[in-house]
């Protein structure tokens, strides 16, 4: 049957393509993918696969019953949305929604679901078992997503025993798949600081309480969390990337906002984190005469591949693509509400190498000129396709 499954995604290559490039120019961002979600109906629906949207606003589940559907149930996981970034690859396919992209592959990985659904639609009376289809909205918005499906009863009716999904990597040539057994991405926070001071004219610092220089010092007292807090066997990244005070080169505004996030591998050190955080943006705020306002949004947990779902995974790619084109990787520090998923039930999250031939210095996921090689395509199907009937 994984001959047939491999055969049969090589043939479906015109239609993954089409169906690729259909999502790619019709990106919707989170809480929003209305139209994306009607289009993933009509086509199960077009191949006589019973469906239900919906979910979490507009998520989408199908089911495929194989022989003795209750035997055993298969889940496959696909993401929806996309990122609020203005598309700059010039692809004849490009965004026609200004201002949003898939920028982080989403619409490859419900493209290669739609297709395996297509497959295991055609062969359902060849294996056992029943297949979930898991059409995910808001992978991208802590607001959404997979907490809320499972809150909905996702996981139930009939309750899986594995799930699965595949996430594309740019930095990895096409044809090649990894995965990584045990923790693999990172639990993921959003921290936001409001360092209120006292604004006044920039000639005359001693009248002020300046939140710039206090800010300054708060965002390096704050990699001491990492550097001398943090156990050194748990990697843990805490970065700012926005940084807004309002003055002008002779005036000192009366607030600087700053925002960055945390990531780390362990629910109690994230914990203790977030209190040191707190305390030590305070204290030093405190210090200076200012103050400091902290909000911690509580984000992801990190994802944890189960030993025997991530064999599954490493002995369908070698059976697809041969040994040589399986790679294992390291921790990423990148984060994915699948995490909620693996908390309920085993489970593996894999790469899929969509680098194109010859291209040395490809985009990155979240960039506006992320390009992939859609011969990627058929080698997603497959390997979904291949993990929900078994054949690993």
């Amino acid at each position: 049957m994984r001959d047939r499954i491999k055969r049969q995604a090589q043939a479906l290559m015109q239609e993954l393509v089409e169906m690729r490039r259909h999502l790619h120019r019709h990106p919707e961002l989170s809480t929003e993918e209305r139209e994306t979600g009607r289009y993933i109906e009509r086509q199960l629906s077009r191949w006589g696969i019973a469906c239900r949207g919906g979910y979490s606003g507009y998520g989408v589940v199908g089911i495929i019953e194989g022989k003795e559907p209750r035997r055993r149930c298969i889940a496959l996981r696909a993401d929806m949305d996309a990122l609020p970034i203005e598309e700059e690859t010039g692809l004849d396919f490009a965004s026609e929604n200004k201002g949003v992209m898939h920028a982080c592959g989403h619409d490859v990985h419900m493209a290669c679901l739609l297709g395996a659904a297509k497959i295991l639609q055609s062969i359902k009376d060849e294996f056992e078992g029943t297949v979930k289809l898991i059409f995910q909205p808001s992978e991208e918005d802590f607001r959404a997503g997979a907490p809320v499906m499972i809150r909905q009863g996702v996981l139930e009716d009939p309750v899986p025993e594995r799930i699965y999904a595949l996430h594309v990597m740019p930095e990895m040539p096409c044809g090649k798949v990894g995965m990584k057994q045990g923790p693999y991405m990172a639990s993921t926070d959003e921290i936001y600081l409001r360092v209120i001071g006292k604004a006044g004219h920039g000639a005359m610092p001693e009248m002020n309480v300046d939140p710039v220089l206090t800010s300054a010092y708060i965002l390096t007292g704050l990699q001491q969390v990492v550097s001398r807090q943090a156990p050194p066997y748990i990697p843990t990244v805490l970065s700012f990337g926005r940084i807004i005070g309002e003055g002008r080169t002779n005036i000192i505004p009366g607030e600087v906002n700053m925002e960055g996030t945390l990531r780390t591998f362990d629910e109690a050190w994230r914990k203790k984190a977030h209190e040191a955080i707190i305390r030590c943006a305070q204290e030093i705020a405190k210090g200076m005469g200012a103050r400091c306002e902290v909000r911690i949004d509580h984000g992801y947990p990190f994802v944890y591949n189960d030993e025997q779902a991530t064999q599954s995974v490493r002995n369908a790619a070698v059976a697809l693509l041969g040994a040589e084109n399986v790679e294992e990787l390291p921790l990423r520090m990148t984060a994915e509400d699948f995490s909620y998923y693996t908390r309920e039930v085993p489970g593996c999250m894999f790469r899929l190498g969509v680098r194109p031939e010859g291209l040395e210095n490809p985009s990155n996921l979240h960039t506006s000129r992320l390009s992939i090689d859609e011969n990627a395509l058929p080698i997603g199907a497959a390997m979904m396709a291949a993990l929900a009937v078994g054949e690993a």
